[in-house]
This record gives C-alpha cells, sequence and structure tokens, in this order.
C-alpha cells in the first residue's frame, strides 16, 4: 500500500480544503509514492515519535498537530521542530498533520470529545459561512442528465442530509462556430440555436477543481459554458466546537467529577459556579476561546475547551460556566479516533497508536 492510499482515506474523511487558511495539514515530509510500511497514529509528530515508528518499523505518522506549523528557514537540529524533521528526513519516516481540517468537522476531535461525554443531538457550534457556491451552466436537453450524474458524482448536490439536489430551466441558447472549431452542432461561420437546460447546483468551493473537470469531461460541448458564484449561506457540515445534551441534567459539582474521570484530569481551571444543573454542552478540543460568545448563544450550562486566558474568563459573566481542561487533555482522544478509522479501512494493515506521551505541560500537585 502506497503512502498516498492512507493520505487519500484521510483527506475523504477530513478534505485538506476545510483547513484554516493559517494551517499547514498534508503530507509533510515524505513522498506519497513511497510504500507504507506501518502506521503510528500521534498527537503530536516529536521527534520521540519518529523513532518510534523508526522502531517499530512503520514509515508514517500520522499525527493531529503539524510539526511544521510555518516556514523553516534553518534545519540545524536547534529545536524540537527541526530536530523532528531531521529524524524523518533521515530515517525516511513520512509526517501526515490532519490539524484544523479535522476539528472542522462533526464527527472529528470534538466528536471524539462528546463520544466520551455520552452527549445526544450534537450540532455545530459555530458552522462555517462563505464556503458553499453555485455552479450554472448549459447543456442540451438529451444530454442533462449525464451531466447532472457527473457533477453529482463529483461532490455538487448536497443540502444538509439531501443529495443529488439541483434546479434546472429549459431555454434556447445560441452559438456561431468559429474558423478551427469542431462544434456541436451547426456549421461554421452560421449561427446555431440549441434547446438548453440551464442546471444550478450547489458545491463546497473545496471540490471546485474536481466539479469543473467532471463537468468538462461529461458535457458535449467544445467550449462549456458556466458560471460560478460564491454564496454566503452557512455551510452545515462544516465548523468550529460542538453542543449537545447529556442524557440527564447533572449538577455542576457532579459534572466536574465525571469530566475530571473521563479526561484524567489533575485539575480543571474554571469560572464560578452558576447553581444551575447542567443539561446542555458545548466544547472545543483545543484552544477554543474565540467560541466563548458562540457557547453562550447556543443555550449550554458549560463550555468546556483550553488556552483560556485570564480576562477571556470574564466573558462568561456568570451566564454559563466557562472550564479549561488542557489543549493535550481536551485532544487526547483523537489518537483513538484516527486508529480506528485506520484500522477499520486497513484491517490487515499494521496501525499503532503511540507511547509516548507527548503532552509538554505538567502540573505539581
Amino acid at each position: 500500500m502506497k503512502i498516498a492510499a492512507v493520505a487519500e482515506y484521510l483527506e475523504s474523511i477530513a478534505p485538506p480544503g476545510l483547513q484554516e487558511n493559517y494551517d499547514n495539514s498534508g503530507l509533510l515530509t515524505g513522498h506519497p509514492a513511497w510504500e507504507c510500511t506501518g502506521i503510528v497514529v500521534a498527537l503530536d509528530a516529536t521527534e520521540e515519535v519518529v523513532m518510534e515508528a523508526v522502531k517499530n518499523n512503520c514509515n508514517l505518522v500520522v499525527a493531529h498537530h503539524p510539526i511544521i506549523f510555518s516556514g523553516l528557514k534553518k534545519i540545524t537540529g536547534s529545536n524540537y521542530v527541526e530536530r523532528a524533521v531531521i529524524s524523518a528526513i533521515k530515517n525516511d519516516i513520512c509526517i501526515y498533520a490532519i490539524h484544523t481540517n479535522l476539528d472542522n468537522i462533526l464527527n472529528g476531535v470534538n466528536g471524539a470529545m462528546a463520544d466520551r461525554l455520552g452527549l445526544l443531538n450534537r450540532t455545530l457550534l459555530s458552522p462555517k459561512k462563505q464556503l458553499l457556491k453555485k455552479l450554472y451552466t448549459f447543456v442540451p436537453v438529451r444530454f442533462a442528465d449525464e451531466v447532472r450524474n457527473a457533477l453529482f458524482k463529483a461532490g455538487a448536490g448536497h443540502i444538509s442530509d439531501y443529495s443529488e439536489c439541483s434546479f434546472n430551466t429549459t431555454g434556447t441558447g445560441t452559438f456561431k462556430p468559429g474558423i478551427g472549431t469542431t462544434p456541436f452542432s451547426g456549421k461554421i461561420g452560421e449561427r446555431r440555436e440549441e434547446k438548453e437546460i440551464r442546471i444550478e447546483a450547489v458545491y463546497p468551493g473545496y471540490l471546485e477543481a474536481k466539479i469543473i473537470n467532471a463537468l468538462r469531461e461529461a458535457h458535449p460541448y467544445e467550449e462549456v459554458a458556466f458560471d460560478l458564484v460564491a454564496l454566503e449561506n452557512i455551510y452545515n457540515g462544516v465548523g468550529s466546537g460542538l453542543v449537545g445534551d447529556l442524557l440527564e441534567p447533572m449538577e455542576e459539582a457532579e459534572f466536574f467529577i465525571r469530566v475530571r474521570e473521563i479526561f484524567g484530569l489533575p485539575v480543571i481551571r474554571h469560572t464560578q459556579l452558576t447553581g444551575k444543573k447542567i443539561g446542555r454542552v458545548a466544547l472545543c478540543g483545543g484552544a477554543g476561546s474565540f467560541l466563548i460568545g458562540a457557547a453562550g448563544a447556543s443555550g449550554a450550562q458549560i463550555f468546556l475547551t483550553a488556552d483560556i486566558k485570564y480576562h477571556e474568563f470574564f466573558d462568561a459573566d456568570n451566564r454559563f460556566v466557562l472550564a479549561d481542561i488542557g489543549h493535550f487533555e481536551s485532544e487526547q482522544f483523537t489518537i483513538s479516533y484516527l486508529f480506528d478509522i485506520l484500522t477499520l479501512k486497513f484491517p490487515n494493515f499494521a496501525v499503532r497508536k503511540t507511547g509516548v506521551k507527548t503532552n509538554p505541560v505538567l502540573y505539581f500537585l
């Protein structure tokens, strides 16, 4: 099996186009054409994790966090990033990062947290806008089904839980073929009228190249006419954070004990308790303070996340409990999530969870 096969599968779960613009997900070292000898799954691709992969004859590390986050100007081994990259290159180890694109799907990082808490009725805490686009194209009537099917297969026409959605209107198109053309119908130099159907379908912007290629391959015209329009609509399938309901409301102290046990926490930083039972929970793995406002608007009684700054705790304003459970701790179940989906897809292949605890934050108790 090639490294590319693993990457393609992961990208079918969390497409790279869903990552934030500051991110650096994808294959960071190695080559997709290499044969894969085994996979180590980790939260961070540190030098210790890379050497663990070498020891276990695995040449692919799948990590949540990109070890190369911004450009490297030197690779001298002077810091942990450079040392990890040097070790990977020297030992022909591929490092693949699946970061904010996995954060931005409902069943990804946050879904793994919600599974442990048993949350029901899950929705995105902050769905993304400006990810959807609409394609308009014009097709001879007898080819409309063929073109529609090609667009649907490429990923167009999904609206929430509905697929193969389109709008179709009939009209008359005109064109005059010029010298050197090979027209679908009509004669060079003569204007031609053709009964056409205008097909409209929405699609996520990250699939645009694939959809346009499918359109060109299925369309009978030499020159395909189409329009692409950006939409302001919310894309309910992609976004930050998650909110869901407990099976039964719990007292705040009881819920904190449960969270501490599930996440293995020595300590929880939090705002003043409100005295209300917790039935609705908002959460975001990793640094989620940018979602404090959305958590408050969601009706949740508590927001679990990490990396909250001192002044950001004031933003809860006694409306709900704001709890910082630690960056590594909140995302730790991502390792099991990636292990499970890779093992399910490649059941006869060696996939290992890292034995290295990469959390750089310790607590003196």
